[in-house]
């Protein structure tokens, strides 16, 4: 992936060890997707997902100190706790999918989900995570490097490239059009 590399034993300076150090183990993903599908009480989290009380609990403290949760007071019986995504919990959702895909797709016997993950809009099922240059291009493992910080927008042949509007919340990428270009 390019000519230089990542200084492997230094976790600071890289955010996977830091996710991992939060995400790394399977309840916490457990959990954070039984608050995607509208979980919010430890009784409904200690039923739902067959854990033991003392993980579950563990787990998610865990998730409210770094700020993927948070405890709020219930609406409708203010001794009850609900456990709430935040920002932070939410943008995990793109990272979730892609493990879900992941999932589907290498599983030892196929994985013909029910309920089906769908784009609201049209109902259809969505598409596979992908990595996006900041143009909108579908990246796969062949169209990445790893560069110097200064380095940034210096392309291999010395020309200068600049920064592409960025891609919102509901715009469109051609996906065909990438597909083709990878064949």
């Amino acid at each position: 992936m390019g000519e230089i590399r990542e200084p492997l034993r230094e976790l600071i300076e890289c955010g996977l060890p830091q996710a991992l150090e939060v995400m790394g183990e399977r309840w916490a993903f457990m959990i954070l997707r039984a608050s995607f599908n509208g979980l919010h009480h430890f009784e409904e989290f200690l039923s739902e997902l067959g854990i033991a009380r003392n993980i579950l609990s563990n787990r998610l403290a865990k998730l409210v100190e770094h700020g993927i949760l948070k405890r709020e007071p219930c609406a409708d019986d203010r001794r009850k706790i609900e456990y709430r995504l935040t920002e932070k919990g939410f943008d995990l959702l793109p990272a979730m999918i892609a493990l879900r895909q992941w999932g589907q797709k290498y599983a030892h016997e196929p994985v013909l989900e029910d309920p089906v993950l769908v784009d609201e809009q049209d109902r259809l099922p969505i598409g596979p995570v992908s990595m996006l240059s900041h143009d909108g291009r579908v990246l796969d493992h062949l169209g990445l490097n790893m560069i110097r910080r200064a380095d940034i927008g210096k392309r291999a042949d010395g020309t200068i490239a600049t920064p592409a509007g960025e891609i919102g919340e509901g715009d469109v990428v051609d996906l065909s059009l990438v597909k083709r270009a990878l064949r």
